[in-house]
């Protein structure tokens, strides 16, 4: 229960409380949240990218106090979609979060072109097939407390299972247009199980769980710090005009020559214009995350 004064919705999921009443985790004992420790960090989302909107004013608050976020993306079936990646990346650095990109089904199709999309972010990563060791996803999860988040249909329950048995979290298929079902309908905290020669003290951490999310909007995240998300694009704004809003229509933009002299890829360029201009209500946060033209997204 909540304390009244702290309101209905005060509490998520990851947050740090003090308790008063019957604390012994018995069967039937009943205790009262009458405190919010102050958050370390706070992922948000919301409906839409443009603030002006009423979907841009719905914010939601995934988790709380999370160190790290695991994008969870399909290789295949379906295919991966960048767009979508490159908005957790905005979410997670606005957020003081870390990043890691967990590639699942690469039994189906390679991470060669997903990787080369990134790899001047040095961004860290995981492979993940059917049956595969989780050992070095374990290693990348233990004493923190990670959130995933992902597409339904992208084997996030699959992998929440294999890591946590006792969750049982609820596992749906893709659908033959390449779209999945929404297994999971709120956000969980699951404890890890300790390693089988754990060290003294040693934390296995956390997983938060998330619903599978078809956008992920990004009206709270301010114009200035959208560029936050792609930092091979920062360096060539040293170039560029005072106030420069970074436009396709922006002649002065050093970022058009960056990306023409071989210094990032035209792609991520293309992205975060994407979601400027999304911000100001010309493009549709509705429509498939991915980057136009990109052929790691599929139909």
């Amino acid at each position: 229960m909540r304390a009244r004064e702290l309101g209905r919705k005060s509490v998520v999921v990851g947050d740090r409380v003090w308790l008063v009443g019957d604390v012994s985790g018995a069967s039937g004992a009943l205790a009262r949240i009458v405190r919010i420790a102050e958050r370390t960090s706070v992922l948000r989302r919301t409906a839409d990218d443009d603030e002006t909107t009423a979907e841009g004013r719905l914010e939601r608050v995934v988790v709380a106090n999370a160190d790290q976020l695991v994008i969870v993306s399909a290789l295949a079936d379906p295919p991966p979609r960048t767009g979508f990646i490159d908005r957790c990346l905005v979410a997670a650095y606005d957020a003081g979060i870390e990043p890691l990109l967990c590639l699942t089904k690469a039994d189906l199709a390679g991470p060669e072109a997903v990787l080369g999309y990134y790899t001047e972010l040095e961004l860290p990563y995981v492979l993940i097939r059917p049956g595969s060791d989780l050992a070095d996803l374990r290693t990348l999860l233990t004493g923190r407390v990670s959130v995933m988040v992902g597409h339904s249909g992208v084997g996030k329950s699959t992998l929440v299972n294999r890591l946590v048995p006792a969750a049982e979290r609820a596992v749906g298929t893709v659908s033959a247009i390449g779209r999945g079902r929404h297994t999971s309908t709120s956000a969980v905290a699951l404890r890890l199980p300790p390693p089988p020669d754990p060290g003294a003290g040693a934390d296995p951490g956390w997983i938060v769980d998330t619903p599978g999310v078809r956008s992920f909007g990004l009206a709270h995240v301010s114009a200035e710090s959208l560029l936050h998300g792609f930092p091979d694009l920062v360096e060539a704004t040293v170039d560029c005009p005072a106030n420069c809003p970074h436009g396709t229509d922006e002649a002065d933009c050093a970022l058009d020559a960056w990306v023409a002299a071989g210094k990032a890829d035209p792609r991520r360029l293309a992205s975060y214009r994407r979601l400027l201009a999304s911000r100001s209500g010309e493009g549709d946060a509705r429509e498939p995350e991915r980057n136009p033209g990109d052929p790691l997204a599929g139909s």
